[in-house]
């Protein structure tokens, strides 16, 4: 009995180390601006199945919009994009209306949103190949805009998260009443409140995961076949 009494302890303490090993892992990574939802979507993909399900309905109709620019190539990363804009809920699917100068989510229909977050995704891409940026620049300027983009081609050409802070550190200071985090400084991106200077690595861990889907999908079908 004894024996098996410190088996059982062991165990719970092993449980124990375990769980608060994920604990600080799920805590630092929400420190980075990551809900709950999002942590357990990518690392418990299957309690929200559905939800990337819905995200991956749209591939046909993101497809057929980048079919137009050359680029059906990227389906899967504006699926991600979408994914980490909107999870495919709500009208304003790609959050691109400020991208066409309206306000936020003024887009109210879902293929007007798709059109116009490809298209932004399109002149995005257009500037960055020309002042030769890598794809997570690219990525990161969905979220802050050409300027950014500019930016990395005068530091480097290559995106990091040292360069996103400081451009949107830059624009913080030219426009200190307007980028404020809500004033609220326990908001991970303060002071940085312009964009968020983690969005290029949120995008490209949506795109695993939505890559992972995928190849599922396209598993399933063989079978079936």
């Amino acid at each position: 009995m004894y024996n098996g009494g410190n088996k059982v302890v062991r165990k719970l303490k092993a449980f124990i180390a375990v769980f608060l090993l994920v604990l600080i892992v799920f805590v630092f990574l929400a420190v980075r601006g990551n809900s709950v939802k999002d942590l357990l979507t990518q690392y418990v993909p299957f309690l929200f199945q559905q939800q990337t399900d819905k995200v991956l309905s749209y591939k046909l109709d993101i497809e057929k919009e980048l079919k137009q620019y050359g680029l059906e190539e990227y389906t899967p990363l504006l699926l991600a994009i979408m994914y980490q804009e909107s999870r495919g809920e709500g009208q304003d699917l790609m959050q691109a209306s400020e991208s066409a100068g309206l306000k936020p989510n003024e887009i109210q229909d879902k293929q007007e949103s798709i059109h116009q977050g490809v298209y932004h995704f399109y002149q995005m891409y257009l500037l960055g190949t020309k002042n030769k940026v890598d794809m997570n620049t690219i990525i990161q300027s969905y979220n802050m805009g050409p300027g950014y983009i500019e930016y990395v081609a005068a530091n480097g050409n290559k995106h990091s998260e040292e360069l996103a802070k400081a451009y949107s550190k830059k624009q913080v200071n030219n426009h200190p009443d307007l980028y404020t985090c809500g004033g609220f400084k326990g908001n991970f991106r303060y002071p940085y409140c312009f964009g968020d200077y983690t969005y290029a690595e949120k995008v490209q861990a949506k795109f695993e995961l939505l890559k992972k889907n995928m190849r599922s999908i396209d598993e399933r079908k063989i079978t079936m076949n």
